[in-house]
Formats: structure tokens, C-alpha cells, sequence
């Protein structure tokens, strides 16, 4: 008879397979790509941003508490120490080999001999076969895509992950992003004049957008050439501006149910050919606010496989929604 964790294993397999059924997910491609499951190994390695030190603004985006999805925020290990510690829990899960991914604030956020050095610190181990920098489309200078291309050349993954949230720069501005539409446009041109593929950090559900906000978007973000999307609940965290406005009533989180319709009419509108690297976030449990659902990942998961099950899988927009 099945243990009780090999039944949750089993549950969770079958659910995973159920959801990537219906859109073409990065897990998927990764697997093709390298024969076996290759898994990202978040890393914070120091960096800052430039809407927190002054040279863009300060204080950061409203909803942000790095703390509440970058492992170490606090006080991060050494990257080697990062590395070995991540590689050995991912081996457990069936992984061989590893995506660096830069997760922590602004990855491209200093000179490129920086850069270069921290980012081979991390290609040297035979089991990492590429980089996932994640950044801001304001701090990606054409150094900086020219060293990522440089990696490509030499046959290592490359994922430029560009953090935008949202196309409509009053939306922007609201939350105190430090920038507006036209330079993720800008950094997204030069990048694919690059053949640097770019996955997309939306967040739904921000102050003052309502369900044709996230919509139109993701339609902007198709039309301007994307190869990936992450999607991402807002939600509330602790030590962020937005918990502030959240316990003034100022701002209202979307519930289970709104989210996982929108997600799935998004992904129903995004055509097959681009990856889906994520479609929804949780928070930590010391650090999460509201919406209390966005504690936990697979029942989100499950109820957009099952939304799309039933009405259809990524590249098949349902009419007059």
C-alpha cells in the first residue's frame, strides 16, 4: 500500500501533468531540450536596484519585500554555498542539471566585469548549463546584452527575465516601478536583435487595473515579441507600502476564483509557441498578508488546469471574454 507521501507524490504528478497538458510550460521545453529534468536554482548574490538607491527613486515598488520570494534575503550564503545547497534539495526532486538563476532585485545592476565574474562563478559547474538573469528593462545597457549573447555563442542557456507587471505606465507609476512601458519595449528590440530570449514578469491584479488591464497587457507583451511569461497574484506582504494601503482599505486583493479566470483566459490568449515559466507565486507564511490563498501554489495550479481542461488550453481565446 502507498505510503501517505508517495500518494501526495503521485497526486501532485498527476496534477502537474493535467496543467501542463493545456500550455506549453518551460519545464516541458527543458526536459526535450536536455533529455531530464533540469531545475533553477534561485540565487541572491547581493545586488540592489536603482529605484532603491536613490538613482531612480526610493523605497522600491509598493508591493515589494524581497524577503517574501528570494530565498536568503536576509543574509545570503556565499554563491557557492547557494549553489551546492540548492543542487543537493533539487537532486532529490529528479534533477541532474541546473538553470543559474539570478533572482534577488536588479541581476544586471553593476559593470560588466562584475557581472562577468559572477555569472562564470556559477557556468564553471559542469551540472549548470545556463543563466536566468532576472532584472529591470531600465538596467539591461547593450554591455550587458552583449555578454549574455557571449554565453549563448558558447553553448549555454541564456534567459533574460524581464520584470515589466504591467503595460500601462499610469499603472507603473501608481506602484513606483522607476520606469514605463517604452523601455521594456527598448530592452526587448535589442535583445531578440540578439536572439536573447525574454521571459515576462506580470503581476495581476494591481492597484486600480481591473480583468481588460491584465488582458490587454498580455496582448501588448505578445505583439511587442516575447519567448516567456511568468505569471504572478499580487499579493500582500509584510514591510511593503502596499500592506499599508491594504490596512487603510485602499486596496482590495483578487479572490481565488478571479485570479485563476484571468490567468487562464491569459494563457488561452497567448499563442503556443511561448513558454510558460510560471503561472502563479506564493509568499512566505511570516511574511504573507492577503489574500491567505496565495500561501499555497497547487490548488492555483490545479483549478487553472482544470479551467483550461474544461474551456480550452493555451492559443485558444474564448470569444467575447
Amino acid at each position: 500500500m502507498p505510503s501517505n507521501n508517495g500518494r501526495r507524490f503521485a497526486a501532485a504528478s498527476h496534477n502537474r501533468m493535467q496543467l501542463h497538458h493545456h500550455l506549453n510550460s518551460f519545464g516541458q521545453y527543458l526536459r526535450a531540450r536536455h533529455g531530464g529534468r533540469v531545475q533553477k536554482l534561485a540565487l541572491n548574490v547581493g545586488f540592489s536596484c536603482p529605484n532603491r538607491d536613490g538613482s531612480k527613486g526610493r523605497g522600491g515598488c509598493t508591493f515589494c519585500n524581497n524577503a517574501s520570494f528570494t530565498p536568503h534575503a536576509r543574509q545570503a550564503p556565499s554563491l557557492s554555498e547557494q549553489l551546492s545547497s540548492g543542487r543537493a534539495h533539487m537532486q532529490q526532486q529528479g534533477a541532474t542539471r541546473y538553470l543559474a538563476y539570478f533572482q534577488a532585485y536588479t541581476n544586471t545592476y553593476a559593470d560588466v566585469e562584475t557581472l562577468d565574474a559572477l555569472y562564470r562563478s556559477a557556468l564553471q559547474h559542469q551540472d549548470i548549463i545556463g543563466l536566468a538573469i532576472g532584472t529591470r528593462p531600465d538596467c539591461v545597457p547593450d554591455a550587458v546584452l552583449d555578454l549574455l549573447a557571449r554565453y549563448q555563442d558558447q553553448g549555454f542557456d541564456v534567459w533574460l527575465e524581464l520584470g515589466l507587471q504591467s503595460a500601462f505606465d499610469s499603472t507603473l507609476r501608481r506602484v513606483n516601478r522607476g520606469h514605463g512601458y517604452a523601455e521594456y519595449l527598448d530592452a526587448v528590440r535589442r535583445a531578440r536583435s540578439r536572439k536573447i530570449p525574454v521571459c515576462t514578469h506580470l503581476i495581476v491584479g494591481l492597484p486600480g487595473e481591473q480583468a481588460e488591464h491584465s488582458l490587454c497587457t498580455v496582448n501588448r507583451v505578445i505583439d511587442a515579441g516575447v519567448d516567456g511569461l511568468k505569471l504572478h497574484p499580487l499579493h500582500v506582504v509584510k514591510g511593503s507600502q502596499l500592506a499599508n494601503e491594504w490596512r487603510r482599505g485602499e486596496y482590495q486583493p483578487m479572490s481565488f476564483i478571479e485570479y485563476v479566470n484571468l490567468a487562464s483566459e491569459m494563457i488561452r490568449r497567448t499563442p503556443k509557441s511561448v513558454l510558460f515559466h510560471r503561472v502563479t507565486a506564493t509568499a512566505q507564511n511570516q511574511l504573507l498578508l492577503a489574500p491567505d490563498w496565495c500561501a499555497h501554489k497547487w490548488p492555483v495550479m490545479n483549478a487553472i488546469g482544470e479551467n483550461l481542461a474544461r474551456f480550452g488550453g493555451q492559443g485558444h481565446t474564448l470569444a467575447g471574454i
